[in-house]
């Protein structure tokens, strides 16, 4: 049996899923994450490219392409098979964490409907 990889921290998960569909420069990823999140994950430039860096060393995304723009070095992310792999782990770990508590309330409800007076 396969020990379970410790919870993912929010941020990392929602860079992960912003680089789901497509390669993303930095800012993009930043925009993907804030509405994939409801606004709850807010980057900032140094918390992205410190994820980033230490994502691309755990070998979950790589630079897909480096270009200058206005002057300006941008590079675009891409979610590898290893961080696919890694968001999808997450994305179910979650799923049955909230089946908990969703499984839970629907008996907790139907408990309480047979034994609340009439």
């Amino acid at each position: 049996m396969t020990k379970p990889s410790a919870a993912m921290r929010e941020p990392t998960y929602f860079i992960l899923a912003a680089l789901q569909d497509e390669p993303l420069h930095g800012y993009a990823i930043v925009k993907r994450a804030q509405e994939l999140s409801d606004g709850r994950v807010r980057l900032t430039t140094g918390t992205l490219y410190a994820a980033l860096d230490r994502l691309a060393g755990e070998q979950m995304v790589r630079v897909a392409e480096e270009a200058v723009v206005n002057g300006r070095a941008r590079r675009t992310y891409e979610l590898t098979e290893r961080g696919l792999s890694a968001l999808r782990e997450e994305a179910a770990r979650m799923a049955a964490a909230a089946r908990v508590v969703r499984d839970r309330s629907v008996r907790s409800t139907a408990a309480t409907a047979r034994t609340a007076p009439a």
